[in-house]
């Protein structure tokens, strides 16, 4: 249900703009209709309805905020600029999510465009019929009294601009018809409203089909078809022409090479003889026209090819033409991606092969659910279930299987957060094609629900996997729909960036007794972090959201959804990574070490606590791996926060082995951010260690630290607890007090002494 960016621009195709596309009174809103929408307006009786403040037609000194149902009337009043992009309501929500798809260039657009030949693509059928003809038939003899070939190549070159007009409009037209049945498929209320401009849509579409393949000669799509699956021949290394090529060696690798080309080009062809000269000058084009033995080369190389050429129709002879199955294919989704300068999925990512089969064979299609059924030769069948990858999906099946797949699931208010979560209902893949059609920026996180997993933090393309597989549940909340109530203070607090020259990181404190001593470990110092590292204050909301939903999350490998089709992270930003991991630099574990002899290194023997199963993240804890391990914010990893192929370790195991191979740079690993009470006891810990360390030394030598100031420090030890909480009742609060009283009695004995 995307459309590319190049879409947006212009005037569409029946010659009115873009923007005229606006929500009217006719359109049918089904179980949205009466739904509430913010509107602001003038205060005169019948004024405009604005979808923002700011809206440049707002023009009034006294504006007014309310609350309307939507309905005719509402949309009657509608203000044509802020109608057109629909943002009525917030994208994460049903309401929000139908509007979208109906303004804009959605469903409103789809059905204005490819219902019929545009002015300024007038060509007619004879001249279609006329270019086809001409591409087909060999190039006329040069002439005496002009330049070679000149009239025929012009003739030639329009024939084949015309051929690449007729299949792109081929394809807009599809993609269009498909882009407004998708959406029609989640409002089926639409459909008696739209159904005389589908119609329309379906005739002009079978009309640039019929053109479409009067460019395409049915007898080379069977060869390419058997170009596929030819075995490779023996191949003449030992012949002199070749020998312009290098020795034995080097002739053999070139054919083999030349053979791979000539493969790959002329199975993705139309007419693999017309890929010949490509595939010649392949292997020629590399040597000077001057060498020794070159015209030999170019006329042994040129007669392979052609040896080739006639092993694949004496393929498609023995094969036969008759059309003999029903094959259903898949295409792949339309892709929206405005940072792409081209078109991308759907129908233009299939070769001249694919598509010179669909517009030669199709026989019915369901547009809207990207399914296609062809009436095929057998050669034809072959290839296509050979090379599945050349279609999502492939297979033999009748015209009913097609049928049977139309019942898409309606988008109907709850199944996002359009109602109590009482009454949400299950969530399905068509909701969350439907959902992925508007993406919000930091909002790719959400929390599901399902009986067996009960709640879970979750990426929803990971979502989407498992509706696929037969996951059943629903999403209780996005990013974008926890509560600006809560949201909104927190960024307050936090405050805005350090201006230029300020730091952003903190500096190191050593001092225990510090107020900011162990910050940079905790959650608070993380948000600090993610509002202050992003590229734009303007993301600094959504990239908070992120952090809030993410902190649920019991793995942050699960947190990992791949790359987006740029080679980018996506789900969770390197601004919101630094939010939940902290820098193993800033990690002090000497405390919990056991005690020894040598009081610079060894620890005092404290408990790990609430810190034991503090997770931590490395690219590598294996030390058996000829490699080492490394932060997820390491540049020898790419500085690419968490991915699920990750280790997970505990500070417990930090302890515990001594054979970790850790980078130098980075200390190997990042710790998942602390919360007050594991905060609170790292503090306290050190402060224990500090004390420790104070009465390890010499007994000749005075106490640095006033010995009653000690004693206090060691009484508000004895009775720490978690902040927030009234006691201590972890398993290992009794070694703390033992530690505490050792404590005790040593710096009595050092007073007395003193």
């Amino acid at each position: 249900m995307s459309v590319p960016a190049a879409t947006l621009a212009g005037r569409d195709r029946q010659g009115s703009n873009v923007l005229d596309n606006v929500l009217t009174a006719d359109v049918p809103l089904g179980p949205f209709a009466g739904k509430p929408i913010t509107v602001h307006s003038a205060t005169s009786k019948n004024a405009k309805f604005h979808a923002t403040r700011s809206c440049s037609m707002l023009r009034a000194r006294e504006v007014v905020t309310a609350e309307v149902p939507l309905n005719a009337e509402t949309t009657g009043r509608m203000c044509a600029q802020c109608g057109r992009w629909s943002g009525w309501a917030r994208s994460g929500t049903g309401l929000g999510i139908f509007l979208r798809a109906l303004g804009g260039v959605g469903l409103l657009y789809q059905l204005r465009t490819y219902t019929e030949p545009d002015q300024d693509e007038n060509w007619t059928d004879d001249e279609v019929r006329a270019a086809a003809a001409l591409l087909r038939s060999a190039p006329e003899a040069d002439s005496e009294d002009e330049e070679p070939g000149e009239e025929d190549a012009q003739a030639r070159e329009d024939a084949e601009h015309l051929r690449g007009r007729v299949r792109a409009t081929w394809r807009g037209a599809a993609k269009s018809l498909h882009l407004a049945e998708a959406v029609l498929s989640l409002y089926d209320w639409l459909g008696e409203w739209a159904e005389p401009a589908l119609a329309a849509k379906r005739q002009y579409l079978e009309v640039l089909r019929t053109q479409a393949a009067l460019f395409v000669p049915e007898s080379g799509l069977l060869e390419a078809a058997a170009v596929g699956s030819l075995k490779k021949p023996e191949l003449p290394s030992e012949e002199t022409a070749f020998a312009a090529l290098g020795n034995r060696a080097e002739v053999t690798k070139a054919l083999e090479s030349l053979w791979s080309d000539w493969q790959h080009r002329a199975s993705g062809s139309c007419d693999p003889a017309d890929e010949r000269w490509r595939v010649v000058y392949g292997i020629t084009g590399r040597l000077r026209s001057n060498r020794k033995g070159y015209d030999q080369l170019c006329s042994a190389v040129d007669e392979l090819v052609v040896s080739w050429e006639g092993l694949a129709r004496a393929a498609v002879e023995a094969a036969g033409v008759e059309r003999t199955r029903q094959v259903t294919v898949r295409l792949a989704e339309a892709v929206d991606d405005s940072s792409a300068g081209y078109e991308r999925g759907f129908l233009a990512d299939l070769d001249e092969w694919c598509t010179g089969v669909l517009v030669t064979y199709l026989v019915d299609a369901d547009w809207g659910r990207r399914a296609l059924t062809l009436d095929v030769p057998r050669l034809v069948v072959d290839r296509l279930l050979a090379s599945r990858s050349l279609f999502t999906e492939c297979g033999l099946r009748s015209p009913e299987h097609v049928e049977s797949r139309k019942s898409a699931v309606r988008l109907t208010p709850g199944v996002f957060d359009d109602t109590p979560v009482f009454d949400r209902l299950p969530i399905h893949a068509d909701h969350l094609r439907a959902l992925n059609a508007a993406p919000v920026r930091g909002d790719e996180l959400c929390l599901g629900f399902s009986p067996g997993a009960g709640t879970e933090v979750l990426p929803l393309s990971t979502l989407a996997t498992r509706v696929a597989a037969g996951w059943n549940g629903t999403v209780i909340a996005r990013a974008s729909d926890l509560p600006g109530s809560v949201i909104e203070p927190w960024i307050e607090e936090i405050g805005p960036r350090p201006t230029e020259g300020e730091r952003i990181w903190p500096p190191a404190v050593h001092d225990p007794y510090d107020p900011r001593f162990g910050a940079d470990l905790g959650h608070a110092d993380g948000a600090r972090m993610t509002a202050w590292l992003g590229y734009d204050d303007r993301f600094k909301q959504y990239d908070l959201r992120c952090l809030a939903m993410a902190r649920g999350a019991g793995d942050l490998r699960t947190l990992d959804s791949g790359h987006d089709r740029e080679g980018r992270r996506r789900t969770v930003s390197s601004p919101v990574w630094h939010g939940l991991l902290a820098s193993a630099e800033y990690l002090d574990l000497q405390p919990f070490r056991a005690p020894g002899t040598d009081r610079w290194r060894d620890g005092s023997g404290i408990p790990l606590g609430v810190l034991a199963d503090v997770q931590v993240y490395t690219t590598d804890a294996d030390p058996g791996w000829q490699r080492k391990g490394h932060s997820p914010f390491c540049q020898h990893a790419r500085e690419r926060g968490v991915q699920k192929d990750d280790d997970l370790l505990r500070v417990a195991d930090l302890l515990a082995r001594s054979d970790f191979d850790w980078c130098s740079k980075c200390h190997g690993y990042a710790i998942r951010r602390f919360t007050d009470t594991q905060l609170s006891y790292y503090r306290a810990a050190h402060q224990l260690h500090d004390i420790a360390e104070e009465l390890r030394r010499d007994s000749d030598k005075p106490l640095r630290t006033d010995g009653e100031l000690l004693a206090e420090r060691l009484t508000a030890l004895t009775d720490w607890h978690p902040e927030g909480e009234d006691y201590w009742n972890a398993p290992e609060s009794w070694r703390w007090r033992e530690i505490v009283r050792e404590l005790r009695t040593r710096l009595a004995t050092r007073r007395q002494t003193s």
